[in-house]
């Protein structure tokens, strides 16, 4: 009756120290992880030393004490903090006669169990092939056992479903690439809303679990025209979701821009796992700004914040302007909230006024350069009055004898475009 009540596994996490400055802070992580992919911590496990056992990563003596550890605590799972090679994995698992999980293959499990969108699954899909692909070996099939010639005929026949295992494999991950092609390419599409309209574009990103998605229901709040169903998933749990979501936000005061969700970072994130969300975090790539939302009150902000910055240069999003945004400051006493400190704003995404000071924020950042003119666009070229409608900041609009005229916020860029529009003595 008790394994039916409590159905989550229990598992050992386990680290080596190896020269890391933050070492407690990624097993402390490591946990979370952990409980984020519905198993249960029953102890850690911790080897202090300047290096790891290129055969065992722990060194002999620790590999006996977590075998006694796992059987008294009637374990059969090890959590390992870092991404161990394959021979690691199989003289631990030859040792022990436990399992051992890396911890790059616990985030794609936590991955793959937030994926939703036909992309998110198809990335994490590439990504769980390709950190398989080199650790796949004869004695983990038994049909390598199953000849009865035994001796060297039997090593040739493992070794052949070895190649064959390799080879459809990456058979696979070609047709999942080319598959992932399609879904960008429509995607694509569906975002050239974003280059087809002036409306700019703010991006938030930041550690998983920061409050990006609070964040970002927040701010639809401010919405003149906000409806529930326009809202995004939130939850407190690491990768609550890897999808990223754009919205449209128009302002009482008639400006707008476009924002999006971007999946969470972590410490220690897979490198084929960014290689594969490099198009998910693409909305951040063409930003005009990014939103860095940064739990302050974790004690590990400054870790976080260094990693998401470490990570967005990675896939390429650089020398964009950021607003530095310290959500949760309701939860330090000695913090004063909402304030903006230059690019710097502390704030709760719970709490109304904060919201409304990061709009303040937003709207300063984006919008300094734009300017307030009349367009008077004659009748025979109704297409640009359209187009601004469909995309431009319009304060106003009047139909005259001579044409449409508009009152609207424009960008450099549309002053340009539309100059010749521009009533000069209106």
């Amino acid at each position: 009756m008790e394994n039916t009540i409590n159905s989550k596994e229990r598992v050992i996490v386990a680290g080596v120290s190896h020269k890391q400055v933050d070492f407690d802070y990624t097993m402390e992580e490591l946990g979370s992880l952990v409980e984020a992919n519905n198993m249960e911590v029953a102890d850690v496990i911790k080897q202090n030393v300047d290096s790891v056992s290129a055969k065992t990563y722990f060194g002999l003596g620790k590999v006996t004490e977590i075998k006694q550890i796992a059987n008294a605590d009637d374990v059969t799972t090890i959590v390992l903090n870092d991404e161990l090679t394959p021979s690691q994995i199989r003289n631990l698992e030859k040792e022990t006669k436990l399992s051992f999980m890396d911890r790059t293959e616990l985030i794609l499990q936590v991955f793959s169990n937030r994926a939703h969108t036909r992309q998110a699954k198809l990335q994490v899909e590439i990504a769980k092939l390709q950190y398989q692909l080199p650790r796949i070996h004869p004695s983990g099939n038994p049909l390598d056992q199953q000849s009865a010639s035994g001796g060297l005929a039997n090593r040739g026949a493992g070794e052949t479903k070895l190649e064959l295992d390799r080879r459809v494999i990456r058979k696979r991950i070609t047709y999942l690439k080319d598959q992932l092609k399609t879904v960008d390419k429509t995607i694509n599409v569906q975002s050239r809303r974003r280059t087809n309209t002036s409306l700019p574009l703010v991006s938030l990103v930041g550690y998983t679990n920061a409050g990006k998605s609070t964040t970002m229901n927040g701010l639809l709040n401010f919405n003149k025209e906000d409806s529930d169903d326009r809202k995004v998933f939130e939850k407190d749990m690491l990768f609550a979701t890897l999808d990223t979501s754009v919205r449209k936000i128009d302002l009482e005061d008639n400006t707008s821009f476009l924002l999006s969700d971007t999946v969470g970072f972590v410490s220690k994130l897979p490198h084929n796992l960014i290689e594969s969300f490099k198009t998910t975090l693409k909305e951040a790539k063409d930003a005009d700004l990014l939103v860095q939302v940064i739990d302050v009150s974790d004690e590990h902000w400054k870790n976080m914040l260094e990693v998401t910055e470490n990570t967005l240069r990675e896939v390429g999003v650089t020398g964009k302007p950021m607003i530095y945004a310290f959500n949760k400051a309701d939860l330090k006493p000695d913090q004063v909230f909402p304030t903006i400190e230059g690019d710097n704003i502390y704030y709760s995404a719970l709490d109304n006024s904060s919201i409304q000071k990061l709009v303040e924020l937003i709207k300063l950042k984006l919008f300094s350069g734009y300017k307030t003119v009349d367009l008077l666009i004659p009748y025979d070229q109704q297409k640009i009055t359209e187009q601004l409608l469909k995309n431009a900041q319009i304060i106003s609009k009047e139909f005259t004898n001579d044409g449409s005229l508009l009152k609207a916020n424009l960008s450099p860029e549309e002053l340009e475009r539309y100059e010749k529009f521009v009533q000069v003595n209106a």
